[in-house]
Order: structure tokens, then C-alpha cells, then sequence
């Protein structure tokens, strides 16, 4: 019976893995709006009411699939990250941008879900898996800054914890109190310059107007990493 019961586990896990990936393709086909369990049943030669025993709406759907997404790209950049020495700040930058890019260029319509196409009407319950992923990205983020603001050459105005969301500021001084303000708002600029060429290449920008992106890419790191003073 528990043979059984594992084998039933596997074939329920395997199919629950293909309707996200349907979901996914057919998103890169026709957008958000074309995530729909009946078209992801009639996709799989499923009936609607057997594909809402996997997932009762498409909100749950969507909910399953941006956790999975976002968990996923965390994961490769904080192994990226910890590969390299705590006592090299500047080359954990590095590897932690390598492996966003690196992984937006492998799960393209993932990135686009999670960074660039809100699903229309979606709305993220509170205890979403994506909302935990995107805190522990941001977590993750802020950490490099923060092992780089003992010598951070890099001039900014003065900034006020009342400058940023409150929800922000409480995790941050919960999980680098030494860090000021103004290192928060560095932060924000370094996942912006991170996030800013891989957008533009996920979204076909760069096409026809760089020949080598990852060489563009790897030289706006390299400029940050320096402008950091590291």
C-alpha cells in the first residue's frame, strides 16, 4: 500500500511540474491572459474538472508557479554567491549577477513572470511562497551591500529610514542593523544596475545591437563592483 501511495505521489508531482510548464509556454505565447486551466487542460488532454484537483483556481496556480520561479532563481544565485569566499565582497557581487543573468537567459518566461508581466487580476495572498522568495532575494542583495559598506566609495546624499517602505526598514535593521539608510538605498541602485541589461535582453532589446551581451553585462559588473571601492 505504500508502494502504491509513493507511485501515486510521484504521478501526481509529475503532472502538477507539466501544468506550470504549460502554464509557462503558453504565457510566452500569448502573454499572462493566456494562463488558463482550461487551456492548460485541453494542452494536456485533461477534462477542467480533473485539472482542478491539482489546482482549485488559477490564482492558485499562478501562486504555485511565481513561488517555484522565484525560489529557483534565489537558489542559484545565493549557491553562486557562496561558492566564492566571504572575504571577497566584490567577486560575491559578481557571482550573484553572473547567476541571475545566467538564469534569466534559461527561464525567460520565468523572469518575465516574476519581474515584467503582472498576470491580470492576480493578487498575491500574504503568505505567498513568491512574496518569501522576493524577501530572501532582497535579503540576499542587501548583504552584499552590506559586506561592502566598510569601504564603499561611493557619495550619496543623506537618507532617512523614513525614506523607504516600513515593512523594508524593519527587515533590514532586523538583519544588518550596522547598515545605515543610505546603504539601503544603495542597494535598490545595485539591483537596479544588476537587473537593468538582463531585462533589456529578456526582453529582445539587445538584439541586433550587441553581438557579445554577456560582455557588456560582465563590464556594467565590473564598473559597479569598482564604483563600490572594491
Amino acid at each position: 500500500m505504500e508502494a502504491t501511495m509513493s507511485r501515486r505521489e510521484r504521478l501526481r508531482a509529475q503532472t502538477s511540474d507539466e501544468i506550470k510548464a504549460i502554464a509557462l509556454k503558453l504565457m510566452a505565447e500569448g502573454g499572462p491572459d493566456a494562463i488558463s486551466l482550461r487551456a492548460i487542460a485541453r494542452e494536456m488532454g485533461m477534462t477542467a474538472g480533473a485539472i482542478y484537483s491539482y489546482f482549485a483556481t488559477r490564482d492558485d496556480l499562478v501562486t504555485t508557479l511565481i513561488g517555484d520561479v522565484y525560489t529557483s532563481l534565489v537558489e542559484a544565485a545565493e549557491a553562486a554567491r557562496d561558492a566564492v569566499s566571504e572575504s571577497d565582497a566584490g567577486g560575491r557581487i559578481m557571482a550573484w549577477a553572473q547567476a541571475v543573468r545566467e538564469w534569466a537567459l534559461a527561464n525567460p518566461e520565468g523572469f518575465r513572470l516574476i519581474y515584467g508581466d503582472p498576470v491580470p487580476g492576480y493578487q498575491a495572498p500574504e503568505d505567498s511562497p513568491g512574496i518569501a522568495a522576493g524577501v530572501r532575494a532582497c535579503a540576499g542583495i542587501t548583504g552584499l551591500v552590506a559586506a561592502a559598506w566598510p569601504v564603499a566609495g561611493v557619495v550619496l546624499r543623506d537618507y532617512d529610514w523614513r525614506d523607504f517602505d516600513a515593512g523594508l526598514v524593519a527587515h533590514t535593521r532586523e538583519e544588518f542593523p550596522d547598515l545605515p539608510p543610505a546603504g539601503l538605498a544603495l542597494t535598490m541602485r545595485v539591483w537596479g544596475r544588476m537587473h537593468g541589461l538582463v531585462a533589456l535582453e529578456i526582453y529582445g532589446h539587445l538584439r541586433g545591437l550587441a553581438h557579445d551581451p554577456a560582455t557588456v553585462y560582465r563590464d556594467e559588473m565590473r564598473d559597479l563592483i569598482a564604483s563600490l571601492g572594491l
